[in-house]
Order: structure tokens, then C-alpha cells, then sequence
């Protein structure tokens, strides 16, 4: 029984994260004066990729650097293919114009960086330094630019003196929430999983690959739930780069990385699932279920692959 009420309880402690992140994500748009879509990514983001550091920082510790990339390559596949799919079945999603040309065209662009630094030089400490520098970049600009925040928002979540800490101590309790709740739904799955006799191995490339990612499918799911296509592309399309940008050149400055060809075959398919979305959202500025439903019949494809795969 302890198994069921560990998926019972993570479940609740997702849906109650859930809908307070997105809450708070409002409120600190309207506290800081600028769109959800900045917040999404980088406050929803960066938390949300909180079980990515924990994994990749203790594997690197570990010294098992195949799990620390595994686990970055992973979420970025699973984030494009699952969350941002699933998200779209459920309702289509309209992007703005300046993340069209700024933040989806970034995570391609550092998507397709990862293959030849990880091919030709190896995944090293300056590296690291590289991705942390572009990661710098990046924000200046995003926190320069000019998104505004749209009036309904505003009218629904005046600013106040208080208004600003509030939020942000409610996004940190999700936050905490979700990653909490992930934890505990994970532990019951492997749980439930190995008394049905289900290999390690499996386990590891279902149950363990997806828990880091759970955090990103509640917020993502709660936000589609509230019609707030902002906070799912943000979160999204913002913790791939945080993952690139940020985790895994945490990983590395622990221990540095030699790829393997089955890393580049995984980078290979992290790009293509990148330039899958960007194909389908730039095309009409917005995603319909057909092309949700392509990205994860895909994500499903792939993961048969790891089944398969030696």
C-alpha cells in the first residue's frame, strides 16, 4: 500500500504546485512589470530544472558522466516531445512574435551547438565556461528587451508594495511543491514497478528519465488549464536551455564529459525534435493538435528505440 499513497500524495502535491506556480507566475509578470512568457523562462524554468541539477551534479560526482548527459538529452527530448505535445492535445497554442524570434530560434541554435563541441573537442571545462557564457548573454538580452505585460493581467493582479515578495515566496513554495511531488510519485512507481518484476534497466530509461520532468509536465498542464500559452512555451522552450546552458556545464565543471556515439546519436535526436518545433510554431505562430500529436507519436518512437537499443 506505502507505493499507492506515494503516487497519491506526489500526484496531489503536482496538481497543488500546479495551479499555485501559475498563479504566482502572474503575479510576479504584474509585480515586475513584464509578460508571463519572461517569467516562464526563467523563474518557472530554472526551477522547475531543479531535479536536472540534483541528477546531473551527483552523477558527475558519482563519476558517471553517461548519466549526467543522459539526463540533460532526456529532458530536452522529453520536454519537446511529451510535455509541449501533451500540452498541445489539449488545447493549440498561440506563440508570441518576440519569442518567434528570440527564444525559439536560441534553443535550436544551442541545441545544434551541443553536437560538434561534443563530437570534435569533447565535453570539457571550457566548454562549460562557453554555455555558461552564452546562458549570460542570453538573459541580458531577454531581460532587456521591451515584452509587455498584457492589461488583462495587469487589471487581474494589481501591483503592490507587498505584491512582489508574496509572489515570489508563493512561486518558491510550488516550486518546492512539484519537485517534492515528483519525488515521491517516482519512488512509487519504481516501487510498484519492481514488484511486477520490471528490470532495472527499464526502470531507468522509463520511470527515473521521465520523474525529472514531471515538474515541467504540472506546471505546463496547469497553465494550459488557465489558457496561459505563455507560461507552457516559457517553461518549456526555457528549461532546454537552461538544461544546455545551465545544468549540464554544472555537470561538467565536476567532472568533464567524453561522448559516446550513442550521445551523439541523442543529440542528434534532441535537435531533430528542436527543429520540429520550431517548424510547427514559426509556420503560423501557433501549434495545432496535429502537430502535438506528430511530436509525441515521435517521442514514443524514440523511446521504442531505447528499448531496442544495445
Amino acid at each position: 500500500m506505502l507505493p499507492l499513497l506515494l503516487i497519491g500524495f506526489g500526484t496531489l502535491l503536482l496538481y497543488v504546485g500546479g495551479e499555485l506556480l501559475v498563479r504566482n507566475v502572474l503575479r510576479l509578470a504584474s509585480a515586475f512589470g513584464t509578460s508571463p512568457l519572461v517569467i516562464g523562462l526563467t523563474v518557472v524554468a530554472f526551477g522547475t530544472s531543479a531535479p536536472e541539477v540534483a541528477v546531473v551534479v551527483g552523477a558527475a560526482i558519482a563519476d558517471k558522466p553517461a548519466i549526467a548527459l543522459g539526463n540533460v538529452l532526456g529532458s530536452n527530448i522529453a520536454n519537446l516531445g511529451l510535455i509541449l505535445a501533451l500540452a498541445v492535445l489539449w488545447r493549440p497554442l498561440q506563440a508570441r512574435r518576440g519569442f518567434l524570434r528570440r527564444d525559439l530560434p536560441f534553443m535550436v541554435a544551442t541545441s545544434v551547438l551541443l553536437l560538434p563541441l561534443a563530437g570534435f573537442g569533447g565535453l570539457g571545462r571550457v566548454v562549460a565556461i562557453l554555455l555558461l557564457a552564452l546562458l549570460v548573454w542570453y538573459l541580458r538580452i531577454l531581460f532587456g528587451s521591451d515584452d509587455s505585460l498584457p492589461s488583462e493581467i495587469a487589471e487581474a493582479h494589481p501591483p503592490s508594495s507587498s505584491g512582489r515578495l508574496r509572489a515570489v515566496l508563493g512561486a518558491s513554495v510550488a516550486i518546492a511543491l512539484l519537485v517534492w511531488g515528483a519525488d515521491l510519485l517516482v519512488d512509487g512507481a519504481v516501487d510498484v514497478a519492481r514488484g511486477f518484476g520490471i528490470s532495472e534497466r527499464v526502470i531507468g530509461l522509463t520511470l527515473v528519465a521521465f520523474g525529472t520532468s514531471v515538474p515541467e509536465l504540472a506546471s505546463c498542464l496547469a497553465a494550459v488549464a488557465k489558457r496561459q500559452g505563455d507560461i507552457v512555451l516559457g517553461n518549456v522552450i526555457g528549461s532546454n536551455i537552461f538544461n544546455t546552458l545551465l545544468v549540464l556545464p554544472v555537470g561538467l565543471l565536476v567532472r568533464p564529459i567524453t561522448a559516446s556515439t550513442t550521445d551523439l546519436i541523442d543529440i542528434g535526436v534532441m535537435i531533430f525534435f528542436a527543429v520540429l518545433a520550431f517548424v510547427f510554431l514559426f509556420r503560423r505562430a501557433r501549434m495545432r493538435r496535429f502537430e502535438g500529436a506528430i511530436l509525441l507519436f515521435a517521442y514514443v518512437g524514440y523511446v521504442g528505440f531505447l528499448f531496442v537499443r544495445p
